[in-house]
């Protein structure tokens, strides 16, 4: 795996990182594969542990505020950032017509995650994990942006109704993807997919406010 060349990691079991770079679409072609879902599962709970206790630890900080850093550094657009970062997007193994997207450089993240933990342990896990992570807590990333507030601040200049649609839900139960459109006065402004309701909405308001010219013209 080239991800392997910019990383001081031993790996004694490779099965496990290959697995964790392998999409669904890929496993559905060739399924003496495994893909990423289970490994997905955990490394998003070792990511919550890793963060939580760093921040409880050395932030000293309220209850509320180390909830929201802690959601903002463990979302989907960070965990695909963290993805790019080391490399991980050059490994990604994907099936004949799917597309690479931040959905899965952030499932893949995850999932890399739960299998350096299972190969090397929690405490060089944890290592790997705040030397990516703190220097964007030292700089105030904020992942978490709220695109749909930001859309309705910005059509309230001109006086139109914002409204959303879930339009696409695939996947199993514990891994679903959703599909969300966002209409102005009725018109469709943007399309986003997210592993939630919530996100897909997020997506679809940020791809609206790519548009913003558009908008303007609804003055």
């Amino acid at each position: 795996m080239k991800v392997f060349k910019n990383l001081d990691i031993n790996p004694t079991n490779m099965n496990l990182y290959t697995a964790a770079v392998t999409h669904s679409s890929f496993t559905n072609e060739n399924p003496s594969y495994t893909n990423y879902e289970r490994l997905e599962f955990l490394g998003d709970a070792v990511l919550e542990i890793i963060i939580s206790e760093y921040l409880y630890k050395e932030r000293k900080l309220e209850e509320g505020v180390m909830t929201r850093m802690r959601a903002s550094y463990v979302c989907e657009e960070a965990c695909a950032t963290y993805a790019k970062e080391i490399g991980l997007d050059m490994d990604i193994r994907l099936g004949s017509g799917e597309a690479l997207n931040q959905t899965i450089l952030a499932d893949v993240f995850e999932a890399f995650i739960a299998a350096l933990y299972l190969d090397q342990g929690f405490d060089f896990t944890r290592k790997f994990v705040l030397d990516i992570i703190v220097k964007y807590i030292d700089k105030e990333v904020d992942f978490l942006h709220d695109y749909k507030s930001t859309l309705q601040e910005y059509v309230q200049t001109v006086k139109q109704s914002v409204t959303y649609e879930v339009v696409g839900e695939e996947g199993p139960a514990h891994n679903k993807r959703f599909t969300s459109v966002v209409k102005i006065d009725g018109i469709i402004m943007g399309k986003g997919t997210g592993n939630s309701k919530k996100a897909s909405e997020q997506e679809a308001a940020r791809d609206a406010l790519s548009k913003r010219a558009k908008i303007e013209s609804f003055k």
